[in-house]
């Protein structure tokens, strides 16, 4: 398994964090979903935890230029509780992708709680080119 080569810093990331929503709230966890990222056999891999959801009616994926966005919302069962620990509602997380992710191709599968979003990677783009110059005519 290889990293994946960020073009951001930690800085960045934080505030990307931070943009994403507020991670708590007076009720506890709010709009936070804990995702992990890696690549596996040419493709970048972002999992998510979001159990306790309909993928069909609840989840909503998408990709605006290199950013990959998940969204949805948890519905709360009516029912008698005494106590409850869980978060309902709406939910959001967006991720930058890395360079190289092609969002063409995007394939987003939901099992066992995980949501699991899967872009092919491209080849390294070129940080830097020559570029001639050019005489203009006078």
């Amino acid at each position: 398994m290889s990293t994946v080569a960020r073009r951001t810093n930690p800085v960045t990331e934080m505030i990307d964090w931070l943009e994403s929503g507020p991670a708590f709230s007076l009720r506890g966890l709010a709009s936070y979903i804990r995702v992990e990222d890696f690549t596996d056999e040419g493709e970048y891999v972002v999992r998510a935890e979001i159990p306790g959801v309909d993928p069909d009616k609840d989840i909503d994926v998408t990709v605006t230029g290199d950013v990959l966005t998940v969204r949805g919302e948890r519905h709360e069962e009516e029912r008698d509780k005494n106590h409850s620990e869980f978060h309902y509602g709406s939910f959001s997380r967006s991720l930058r992708l890395p360079r190289t992710a092609s969002p063409e191709d995007v394939k987003a599968t939901y099992r066992d709680g995980v949501l699991e979003v899967r872009l092919p990677m491209g080849e390294e783009p070129k940080t830097s080119a020559h570029i001639p110059v050019q005489r203009g005519k006078s």
